[in-house]
């Protein structure tokens, strides 16, 4: 529009149509009897538009003509035009008796349901009593505080009509009541709840920059603009009903979205009373505990297919259009329609699909990279000149090794080792050391411009100064805080929990959540107490191809063993946790949601990453000698291979990482798909039989519930993902790789649920991603120290340069054999007065891929002659006694320990830079925001000098003030 000016017409329209309106008590509809309607009425239905079929409608009495008395003039045809296409149509369809979006409608076909609550009618008797009397009551609230309700049952039969409260859905006993916001209650807690709304067109110049002029570039990424229309660029400010005139507003039906509408009715629900004896009897949620509703929930917006082509015939609602432009698994490769997804879903649950949007595009450079650096190490292995020594049938790969368990194992060969050196070197070479500095300095990349980008979206959809606003106490915590106070920033006396009292619940809480670390820790112990067993006994088998797989086998084994635990835990955590914050007793739904996040996270930190960094950290690191091996709770403690164990933490991040992600997949998925096909059975069965329509708000109760904290679980996944992404790049650069396809499937896995398996949820608001952010920022400062120590102490590439410059003279020939020790297997550990060797009843040696057991031609030749001398990973003095460590051994700590600090404070250094350069705020936004709120000031002080002068020359005039306002809004149209 070009100036708010052209909006008074709308508004001088609905104050000619009053006129023409039965008062409320007369205009009554008779589908709702009940007295306690009769308080309210219908409010907003006065400013309603006329409806098709009502031309001629005697005035009330008192009331005059608006404009012309001659009905025929075009002014007054105008006036009297409706301007709710929707609602005609939908009173059309209902004419025609069409299957339409009439279930979108109360009865009368004008007012629309904004939303449901559901419940089902149980067997007479006191407790059934009891539910019907917190019914009644919440009811006569919920009207109380304006807002209008229509109860029917599932076929579409008014209860009231019927003459009985049992409906004939569902078995004959659900009873959906249908809520509807009039307008002037939709006014005034717009205004309450700060809502934004349009005031002036943008008229700031967009920034002419690289990457602006590179966006408008096509691409086969963009969406459809044929469908998803850009929205309108307004400048917003703080909804108030007395300067109603100076927003823009085409029409009552459409100044407020429904997302906007249903969080409006979700708040009155939230505060609701239905005990007025007690005044911790409140609220939509406490009633659903209670089992006296199932459900509550705004309506879809109709069906989300349509058996014509959106090419041809467009879309049938926004459902529709989000499914086919989003939701469908042929559009993975677009842009996801975040506007439409706002509008429908509200801010919070937009903007967590921004921020998935953003990290899978953030991904594609991460696994682009990390696929060129596994596609380096496999052209590259065949020239790696240490796996080929190791590989080599005469030395070293001949080595004897020594047994890997005591008293069962037999020597072997260390070319038995060839599949994991080569295994080991493509993700261990020198690309590796480049990834993980790209991959932490990615993270911060990552971190800020995710910053800059939630504050376009901010100032987009106005949620600028949304938690700066002070925040409303949560009903729970109103209900049980034993004492008051004076908030200092209301000035109001408002319910309070002191430090005394908060800290017996607080410390109740992190006892339970250190024993629930412990039992994880128990956990990690068991794997580490099978994995040691496992290990000896597979290497004991007879079966040399079984043998020589022990590490592989045991590995996999364990990890995923390791999953069904962790699975498992995360389940048993989660109703820990919830638990827990609600015992915390929390002020505000901020406050409780980070209290609440923060435990969750900590707990899969630790339950999802404590097996990769026992593998990666203290697997073998102090495993002893022959002579004296180390270990854990009495058994000898696991030994890495001769390649290393670098191999062993690519192989359990990649079976948790990517097991969770499937596991997550399948139950969000198919589990809500299964049971909602069989909730909805009877609902399809009589609508096909001919028995009644299965109505919109049937077909929504019978969907999956999002929960109260339905985006959690999305936002702890991804999380969990970005630390396999970063804390253990180093060991696993295909990482990223994986996580690209997996969230490239998850977004649209998330839409198609969210579009078609979920009731809608209520669109709640939020500025941010809230504490997700600072656990980001956390894990990729993390990932820094973490890659750094598995670069230095869990891979070859410290050990292996320290040679290639110091001893190999610029060659890794050789190297085998400087770092494996010597033992003389006369020394071998004692106990219980018998030696940790081989057992010379059984065998004592490998030869040529088969076991030489005693009596064999060669078991005297092998067992007396070859296998005096054995040889194990570490820098030890040998063969003979004391096994001291060389001083190589100490050269090396010595520079692993300078490269942690050398590369720490480079990336470091780095990041800190990338967070200076980098502004949180594009100058565009910010000159906008500045204009926005130099207008909202503008219209507040030229609406206080119009106010004083109006009162001026009203008491000057001695006039009516109503009269005045009449008069100024007639003038200024």
């Amino acid at each position: 529009m070009a100036s708010s000016g052209a909006n008074y017409k709308p508004l001088l329209k609905d104050l000619a149509l009053s006129a023409n309106y039965p008062s409320a008590a007369e205009g009554q509809s008779s589908i709702n009897k009940d007295p306690s309607t009769a308080e309210i009425g219908f409010e907003g239905y006065e400013n309603q538009n006329k409806p098709v079929g009502t031309e001629n409608i005697e005035l009330a009495e008192g009331e005059h003509q608006p404009l012309n008395s001659d009905p025929d003039s075009a002014q007054e045809k105008e006036l009297i035009e409706p301007e709710d296409a929707e609602a005609q149509e939908a009173k059309r369809k209902k004419e025609t008796d069409e299957p339409s979006e009439n279930d979108l409608f109360m009865r009368d076909g004008r007012r629309r349901i904004d939303y449901v609550i559901a419940y089902q009618k149980g067997e007479e008797g006191e407790s059934e009593n009891k539910k019907n009397k917190k019914r009644k009551e919440f009811e006569k609230n919920l009207r109380e505080e304006g807002l209008e309700l229509e109860i029917e049952d599932a076929e579409g039969v008014s209860v009231e009509q019927q003459g009985e409260e049992e409906g004939n859905s569902a078995g004959g006993k659900t009873i959906f009541i249908k809520i509807h916001v009039p307008w002037d209650t939709m006014l005034r807690y717009a205004e309450e709840l700060k809502y934004k709304m349009p005031i002036q067109d943008n008229d700031i110049d967009e920034e002419v920059t690289l990457l602006s002029c590179l966006q408008k570039i096509p691409t086969p990424f963009e969406l459809s603009e044929e469908f998803i229309k850009p929205e309108p660029n307004y400048f917003t400010a703080a909804f108030t009903r007395e300067r109603i005139s100076d927003f823009i507003m085409e029409s009552e039906e459409t100044f407020f979205t429904h997302a906007e509408r249903s969080r409006v009715v979700h708040e009155i629900l939230e505060v609701c009373r239905y005990d007025p004896d007690n005044k911790t009897k409140f609220g939509i949620e406490h009633m659903i505990a209670n089992k006296c509703y199932a459900a509550s929930y705004p309506l879809h917006e109709g069906p989300h297919k349509s058996e014509h082509s959106l090419l041809t015939h467009g879309p049938l609602n926004d459902r529709h259009l989000l499914y086919e432009e989003w939701a469908r698994p042929g559009r993975w490769y677009k842009k996801q329609p975040l506007d439409a997804i706002r509008r429908y879903y509200g801010e919070k649950i937009g903007l967590y699909f921004a921020w998935l949007g953003f990290y899978t595009e953030a991904l594609t450079w991460a696994a682009l990279v990390g696929f060129i650096v596994f596609l380096y190490g496999c052209f590259t292995v065949a020239f790696d000149a240490v796996s080929d020594d190791l590989c080599n049938a005469g030395n070293p790969g001949n080595f004897t090794m020594c047994p890997q368990c005591s008293g069962r194992c037999p020597y072997w060969l260390l070319s038995s080792s060839c599949f994991y050196a080569k295994l080991t070197y493509l993700f261990d070479n020198g690309a590796t050391v480049f990834f993980a500095a790209f991959m932490s300095l990615w993270a911060t990349t990552f971190c800020e411009f995710w910053k800059r980008r939630q504050n376009e979206i901010d100032y987009d959809w106005d949620l600028f100064g949304f938690e700066d606003q002070e925040e409303n106490c949560r009903p729970q915590f109103e209900a049980k805080a034993p004492d008051k106070r004076i908030n200092p920033v209301t000035k109001v006396a408002e319910p309070f929990l002191s430090l005394k009292q908060r800290f017996p619940r607080f410390t109740a809480a992190i006892l339970s959540i250190a024993f629930m670390i412990c039992l994880v820790l128990a956990s990690v112990m068991g794997i580490i107490v099978y994995r040691i067993a496992v290990r000896a006994a597979i290497a004991a088998v007879s079966d040399n191809f079984i043998s020589s797989q022990a590490s592989i086998i045991t590995s996999c084994t364990a990890s995923g063993i390791s999953l069904i635990i962790i699975m498992s835990l995360q389940i048993l955590y989660d109703k820990i946790a919830t638990f827990l914050t609600d015992f915390e007793l929390h002020r505000t739904e901020t406050d409780y949601e980070d209290s609440y996040t923060f435990k969750m996270y900590f707990f899969a930190f630790v339950n999802y990453y404590s097996s990769s960094f026992y593998i990666a950290f203290f697997k073998g690191k102090l495993p002893g000698n022959p002579s004296d091996y180390g270990k854990i709770l009495g058994l000898r403690q696991e030994e890495c291979d001769p390649a290393g164990c670098l191999q062993e933490l690519f192989i359990n991040i990649a079976i948790v990482m990517c097991g969770k992600q499937f596991f997550n997949n399948f139950m969000e998925i198919f589990v809500p798909i299964a049971l909602n096909f069989w909730r909805s059975r009877g609902g399809r069965a009589e609508e096909k039989e001919g028995k009644g329509r299965y109505e919109q708000w049937e077909k929504d109760f019978d969907l999956s519930d999002l929960g109260p904290r339905g985006l959690f679980k999305e936002y702890l996944e991804m999380a969990v993902q970005f630390g396999f992404t970063t804390i253990f790049v180093a060991a696993f650069p295909l990482a990223p790789f994986f996580a690209l396809v997996n969230n490239l499937m998850e977004i649209r896995l998330d839409a198609f649920k969210f579009v078609t398996q979920l009731r809608r949820p209520y669109a709640a608001r939020a500025q941010d991603i809230g504490a997700w952010y600072a656990i980001l920022l956390g894990v990729g400062n993390l990932a820094v120290l973490t890659n750094a120590c598995v670069i230095a102490f869990t891979s070859e590439f410290i050990p292996r340069e320290v040679y290639k410059y110091a001893v190999g003279e610029g060659s890794l020939s050789g190297y085998i054999d400087y770092s494996l020790a010597r033992f003389n297997t006369s020394n071998f550990e004692m106990i219980d007065g018998e030696t940790s060797g081989p057992n010379p009843d059984k065998y004592s040696f490998v030869y040529d891929g088969y076991p030489v057991e005693a009596g064999d031609e060669y078991y005297d030749m092998y067992a007396n002659e070859t296998v005096s001398e054995c040889r194990y990973r570490g820098y030890y003095n040998g063969p003979n006694p004391p096994y001291d460590h060389t001083i190589d051994h100490w050269k090396i700590l010595a520079m692993k320990l300078v490269f942690v600090l050398l590369y720490e404070h480079l990336i470091f250094a780095c990041k800190f830079a990338i967070d200076y350069f980098i502004p949180d705020m594009p100058e565009h936004v910010r000159n906008a925001i500045k204009r926005e709120n130099y207008l909202a000031q503008k219209a507040l002080h030229d609406f206080s000098i119009q106010q004083a002068a109006e009162k001026k020359k009203a008491k000057r005039k001695g006039n009516d003030p109503g009269a005045a306002e009449a008069a100024r809004t007639w003038v200024n149209w």
